[in-house]
């Protein structure tokens, strides 16, 4: 890779990731979490190429979870993120095209390194290399994607078909993309890579300059590019946020890169990569990605094994007990339980459609919730009435705000409390309390150093998220 190319990293980070239910959930997903590490996938992502010195991160990601992502960016140093929000989903392509037009705003002579949040490369320096002869390839306008070299006949990933020929910059041509196979098309794409090594698994990762897929883009999809640049166009700035335009950005067609460009443009090169890398779609490939015991077991959180073979076993918080079970799944969240085969856990999606199909909020609701001013935990649910547990940083507060369907009990567990009551100011300090009447205007600030922690009690005939009219919101919420 030349010196002087910068590289900005192009993080997408929109998806739900069902299939890791019920850890990932459609309001706090997967890239949102440590699985491989102490680390969320989010920011493995960013740092995974701080080797190459890349300049900040432009970051796709829907509103609601904004906030978390801007917090994780900065606790891994990444001080001036664009974060650009999707007002709508409308799949990888407008998505991409977006990100180029803010890239070639903060960074015109750069190559964007598109990369999605929520997969694992075990082998950093590997990747790292196979970035930098995928920027020596996209110097010259070529748009660049990451062949994967296949371990195994899998049904679960896209195929790219190349020519086996690497070039001087350490790219090959495309001869055609192809779509998740049956398991003999698989075996036969396996065969074919171990005796010409021309069918690699499609990673979803690209590299290219904004300019040269934006011209491309243009002429294969135009109606992608037009609507990504009218909302772009009419984008307005919320605090640290890019808003995308709505209404812009809805008459964008639903479309992937590979269905929009990838499959049609005679510019396409591929870059082999050997670097231990998962998409972690499942909790079975997240076994893979994972480091196991000598039983191959992978764990996390406070698990007792006895006799167990090749399971993945993830505890949050109560101690979780196996005996004797072989190729197994068991994942134990606060609100909800699965255990499963190995083999099967591509078929966890069946059950988040079963359970929203019930009207279980535990299909998409995590019991943790994440806000700008800090975090809540339900501890305790019953039919007229809420525990939470919420923690508020230093600095931050609670809008102003009221509820038409419940009253609330706050009782100050640790730190220093700044109370509005409907006329009345107060400050509340460990172990006192305060109660808040149905329809009165309230707010909670945390004044000091530390973070305040106190316990919510609600009470009342409704006790949802969305009973709450605020009157003055700092983080721009009204």
């Amino acid at each position: 890779m030349s010196g002087k190319t910068k590289i900005v990293p192009v993080v997408l980070s929109g998806g739900s990731g069902t299939r890791l239910w019920p850890l990932s959930r459609a309001q706090f997903p997967k890239q949102l979490i440590p699985l491989v590490s102490d680390m969320t996938m989010l920011q493995e992502t960013v740092l995974r190429l701080s080797a190459l010195d890349p300049l900040d991160p432009i970051v796709v990601c829907n509103e609601a979870h904004r906030f978390i992502i801007a917090e994780q960016l900065l606790k891994i140093g990444s001080k001036n993120p664009s974060i650009v929000l999707e007002p709508v989903a409308r799949n990888t392509a407008p998505a991409i095209v977006a990100a180029a037009l803010q890239s070639k705003e903060v960074a015109p002579d750069a190559v964007m390194v598109v990369l999605p949040s929520d997969h694992s490369v075990r082998d950093a320096q590997a990747f790292a290399s196979a970035v930098e002869k995928a920027v020596d390839s996209a110097a010259d306008g070529s748009l660049v994607t990451f062949g994967v070299n296949p371990t195994f006949a899998s049904t679960g990933y896209g195929y790219i078909n190349a020519s086996g020929k690497i070039d001087g910059n350490g790219s090959m041509s495309v001869k055609r993309f192809v779509e998740k196979p049956n398991f003999e098309k698989a075996s036969e794409y396996l065969d074919s890579f171990r005796k010409n090594g021309d069918y690699f698994w499609n990673s979803g990762m690209f590299v290219f300059r904004a300019d040269s897929f934006l011209e491309e883009a243009k002429r294969l999809c135009p109606e992608v590019v037009e609507a990504a640049r009218n909302a772009f166009g009419a984008a307005t700035v919320d605090l640290d946020f890019i808003r995308l335009g709505r209404t812009e950005f809805e008459k964008s067609p639903s479309i992937s890169i590979d269905y929009a460009v990838m499959e049609k443009t005679e510019k396409a090169r591929v870059v082999p990569l050997d670097a231990g890398w998962s998409d972690v779609g499942s909790w079975s490939s997240l076994w893979d990605a994972s480091e196991k015991d000598s039983s191959g077991n992978a764990v996390r959180g406070e698990v007792l094994l006895e006799g167990v073979k090749d399971s993945l076993v993830y505890s949050s918080g109560r101690t979780v007990s196996v005996l004797g079970l072989e190729g197994i799944v068991v994942v134990d969240t606060k609100d909800a339980l699965l255990v499963a085969d190995r083999s099967k856990s591509e078929d966890v999606k069946k059950i988040v459609d079963a359970l929203k199909e019930r009207g279980s909020a535990c299909a998409t609701e995590s019991e943790k919730g994440y806000r700008p001013w800090g975090e809540y935990e339900t501890i305790e649910l019953g039919e007229r009435y809420r525990v939470k547990h919420i923690t508020v940083k230093p600095g931050q507060r609670l809008s102003v705000q009221m509820h038409y369907h419940r009253a609330e009990h706050w009782i100050v567990v640790s730190g220093t409390a700044k109370v509005r009551n409907g006329e009345k100011e107060f400050i509340l300090t460990e172990n006192q309390s305060t109660f808040i009447p149905l329809g009165t205007v309230h707010a909670i600030e945390n004044p000091g150093k530390l973070p305040l922690e106190f316990i919510e009690v609600q009470s009342g005939g409704y006790l949802e998220e969305d009973d709450i009219v605020r009157f003055e919101d700092k983080y721009g919420r009204i």
